[in-house]
């Protein structure tokens, strides 16, 4: 059922967005000749005669369209007929155009500011995290650090924890012996090297029977995350070089210890240095303990990127119960919410969204469902919300087959005083809309096999 009002939400949303159009033809006087909901694939459900308007009910509701006369190709309106759409003053073309986006961010904004006035609060998109428990061995580093049963996690390695999974991504990625190593650490340590082995170089394989002298074996540079990753705007990509097999196996030799070791024959410098260079990473943890806060000794997270607890969750949740703060809580929720959106589609067309990981209406519906289910109808209607606004931001791209492909070319024939020619926008816009199909293609894959796989 959650999944049901998911679908009929996302529904709303495009027949919004096709009312945007519809509204803004006939407030200016142009003529439509049908209004869908729904796409035409399959039987039509419903149709009638509105006036001069046909509006048709398709069986597939994912869908819309306002249909104009020069859509018909065997329209008898002449071609210079005030009633074709292309013969309309370019400010009215580009008006309709944009007003199935308009439509959809204004039904965003109504939306959040429904919720916030009827629920009586949004969310602030931070949680407090707590430590609950303190699960780790006796002997492992987070005994020796000071963390306490109850602590709240303020920041770790500088950068501010406002959910699990940031916590979780730092102690994964500072996990000991990753095989990764910073190369201005490696760097370091192999000059050190060089200065107790005058005899040999970096790359040189050092004989088999001579005593390498070691320098102490220093933990590794604390973890440094951007934010975006942090919050899950962007995917953490780990830039430290991948150590090989040979130097993997010269640090599980390495003791602790050691100042020298005997070679075999089938090392250099450079790979002691990476050997010794490959160990922990500290995680300095800030904690606010009986309203102060207090810096911990290091945490050294295991082989598996965990240090041992067991966290607590609770999420802010910012009050609106007065018109002001339902105006502002509304505001900056759209306004963080709108900065994910775009900044993850930066993301995309920057390469940085791997192909795999893209998905569509499928894992949408499904999602939503999930959230409707687990935290209710408004956290489902704060999430219709955002879906509108980026469809109201994907749809206005400047991809021809897209309305900001359509708005691109009027704006190109309000700037040259006449338009593109029609047999280039049709190949233009065929290309792209093969393009698209593609895409949508890739995309329902993605959802299918994400949904299969038990990956959502």
């Amino acid at each position: 059922m959650s999944i049901v009002i998911m679908i009929l939400l996302l529904s709303f949303l495009i027949l919004v967005h096709e009312a945007g159009h519809f509204l803004a033809a006939r407030a200016l006087g142009i003529k439509v000749d049908k209004f869908g909901f729904g796409l035409p694939i399959g039987p039509t459900l419903w149709s009638k005669k509105i006036g001069d308007v046909e509006v048709l009910v398709h069986a597939c509701l994912l869908g819309g369209y306002v249909a104009f006369p020069d859509d018909d190709k065997d329209s008898s309106l002449p071609a210079d007929s005030k009633d074709r759409f292309a013969n309309r003053p370019v400010w009215q073309r580009m008006i309709v155009i944009s007003a199935g986006v308009i439509a959809n961010i204004i039904t965003a904004i109504l939306l959040v500011m429904f919720t916030a006035g009827v629920w009586g609060k949004l969310p602030s998109g931070v949680y407090d995290i707590y430590i609950s428990k303190i699960a780790a061995e006796k002997g492992e580093s987070v005994w020796q650090s000071g963390l306490q049963k109850g602590d709240k996690i303020v920041a770790i390695n500088g950068s501010k924890i406002q959910n699990t999974y940031a916590f979780t991504l730092f102690a994964k990625n500072s996990a000991k012996n990753d095989g990764k190593v910073s190369k201005d650490f490696a760097d370091k340590n192999l000059d050190k090297l060089l200065k107790l082995n005058k005899d040999y170089g970096a790359e040189r394989l050092i004989p088999k029977g001579v005593q390498v002298n070691l320098i102490k074996i220093e933990p590794e540079q604390a973890l440094n995350i951007k934010k975006e990753a942090l919050k899950g705007y962007s995917i953490y990509r780990n830039e430290e070089i991948k150590m090989s097999d040979r130097q993997i196996k010269l640090r599980n030799s390495l003791k602790a210890d050691a100042k020298q070791i005997v070679a075999d024959g089938t090392y250099t410098l450079t790979d002691v240095a990476y050997a010794l260079s490959d160990n922990v990473k500290p995680l300095y943890i800030t904690v606010q303990r009986n309203g102060k806060q207090i810096e911990l000794k290091p945490v050294y997270p295991n082989e598996k990127g965990v240090i041992g607890v067991m966290l607590d969750a609770r999420q802010v949740l910012v009050k609106t119960k007065t018109p002001s703060s339902i105006l502002k809580g509304s505001i900056d929720y759209i306004y963080e919410q709108t900065y994910m959106l775009l900044y993850g589609l930066w993301q995309l067309f920057t390469g940085k969204v791997p192909a795999k990981d893209l998905h569509g209406i499928v894992v949408i519906a499904k999602i939503g469902g999930d959230v409707i289910h687990n935290s209710g109808f408004f956290s489902g209607l704060l999430l219709t919300a955002m879906i509108s606004m980026d469809l109201a931001l994907v749809n206005f791209l400047p991809i021809p087959a897209l309305d900001g492909g359509h708005f691109m070319f009027l704006l190109i024939e309000l700037l040259r005083g006449k338009p593109v020619k029609q047999e280039t926008i049709d190949k233009v816009s065929t290309f792209f809309f093969l393009l698209l199909i593609i895409f949508m293609i890739l995309i329902i894959f993605n959802d299918i096999y994400a949904i299969v796989r038990h990956q959502l």
